[in-house]
């Protein structure tokens, strides 16, 4: 299907000027290819049992569409060129470590240890926690344009061509690496990320879809200023702590608008991610253009993702040497990439289907959490276990004893042998699975 032609609608009483696009120059490039793979629907369409859930209600008024008609609108939604305003809200329930949780987020996630504060994957765990604008600018599956505004400062991230940059203001740092390679190997390590808009937050969650979910049509609704049809998903499961996932769907062009997650336990959302201003029209071509300022650190990345310093102001052509591997990802776990552990940890299995599975790997350390010791590091790593063991819950099963460790969407249970269980399920369904495991 060709791309949608451009719309030059917006939710302002103007369409989007070239001052605008010029603004939007300075924001974040937007890391999403906005495209559902369609292997999506082929899921969806043989184990979903889809009953006619019409959007016969609610205002605007639209013609009627099935859970399944829309799920084929998203996977075939080609949009191409917009630009606009994404508010993000995150709410994990995460404890107020003085911004100690991004540093604990980043290295779980895998970035490097030595590495810049331009890194994607390290600057973007503050989406994590709070409420974050972005501004997001595409135009093809090779140039986009993600920024996330601060308070006197600004972080970017910015894909064109074979280039990835990330340039954050406060520091003066940026990072450099290559996408192209990577992304034709099928490693998307390189790419820029692409969770934070809700077309990439909706991807996530049809890749969520099977026999063991309820997806119907709620209504119709208006965001930024465009019509748009309800999707809802519910886990039929019991023991997720996914409550249910709202995704407001562009009734013209397929492209999700808003993805809202509510959890199970109830209370606001845990992600509530929606455009606050959209255009379809081309953004300028130098929305797009990146040099790093004069003076900058510029960190390179290597083919595995990792950084090395170019110890030169900045000349593009300075290479470092290139940092240990980091930690593999768990597939199949938006989020929780790198929670596997360094070589030589335990191979990584998933217990269960569904909304209800766990991901079970080995830490590598035969004694769970760090104890005390006498002195010196060892010591450190013991005040650091009783901190750590101080923000679980002590548990017990036929696996033994260990810790579980909670958040509004995601628990994990660390048994005192090293054991991890990770996932989206309650603190009784990683107990369950750790004693099945036993």
């Amino acid at each position: 299907m060709a791309p949608y032609e451009s719309d030059d609608s917006t939710t302002g009483a103007t369409g989007t000027t070239a001052g605008e696009a010029d603004d939007l120059r300075s924001g974040r490039r937007t890391a999403a290819r906005y495209v559902v793979p369609v292997a999506v629907v082929g899921v969806a369409a043989a184990t979903i049992g889809l009953v006619p859930a019409l959007a016969s209600s609610g205002d605007p008024d639209l013609p009627k569409i099935t859970a399944q008609q829309l799920i084929d609108k998203i996977a075939q939604s080609h949009v191409e060129q917009l630009s606009g305003t994404v508010k993000i809200t995150t709410d994990l329930g995460l404890p107020d470590l003085g911004g100690l949780e991004s540093g604990l987020l980043s290295g779980a996630t895998g970035s490097p240890g030595d590495g810049s504060s331009a890194d994607p994957s390290a600057k973007l765990t503050e989406l994590a926690s709070g409420t974050h604008t972005l501004r997001v600018a595409t135009d093809g599956p090779d140039r986009q344009k993600l920024s996330l505004l601060e308070s006197a400062a600004e972080y970017s991230v910015i894909h064109d061509g074979k280039d990835v940059w990330g340039y954050d203001s406060k520091s003066n740092e940026v990072y450099h690496s290559t996408a192209d390679d990577s992304a034709a190997k099928g490693d998307s390590r390189e790419e820029p990320p692409v969770q934070a808009t809700p077309k990439g937050l909706t991807e996530e969650a049809l890749k969520s879809v099977d026999a063991t979910t309820s997806v119907t049509v709620d209504g119709t609704m208006q965001v930024a200023g465009r019509d748009a049809y309800k999707l809802l998903v519910k886990p039929k499961q019991s023991g997720s702590t996914v409550g249910t996932i709202s995704v407001a769907v562009d009734a013209k062009t397929g492209l999700p608008l808003k993805f809202t997650l509510t959890p199970a336990g109830g209370g606001a959302a845990v992600v509530d991610a929606g455009f606050t201003r959209i255009s379809f029209a081309k953004p300028v071509a130098s929305t797009f253009d990146f040099t790093p300022p004069k003076g900058a650190k510029v960190t390179e990345g290597d083919d595995h993702g990792q950084g090395r310093e170019n110890k030169k102001s900045r000349d593009g052509s300075a290479k470092g040497d290139k940092g240990d591997k980091g930690a593999q990802g768990l597939e199949g776990f938006p989020g929780l990439s790198g929670l596997a552990g360094s070589e030589g940890s335990g191979d990584s299995k998933v217990i269960g289907e569904g909304w209800t599975s766990i991901a079970a790997f080995d830490s590598g350390g035969k004694s769970g959490l760090p104890t005390g010791s006498a002195d010196g590091a060892a010591g450190a790593a013991g005040d650091l276990g009783g901190f750590l063991g101080s923000l679980g819950d002590k548990v017990t099963g036929k696996f033994g004893s260990g810790t579980v460790f909670s958040t509004r969407l995601v628990n994990a249970l660390i048994t005192d042998n090293g054991k991890v269980y990770v996932g989206a399920v309650t603190k009784g369904a990683l107990v369950k699975a750790a004693d099945a495991d036993h």
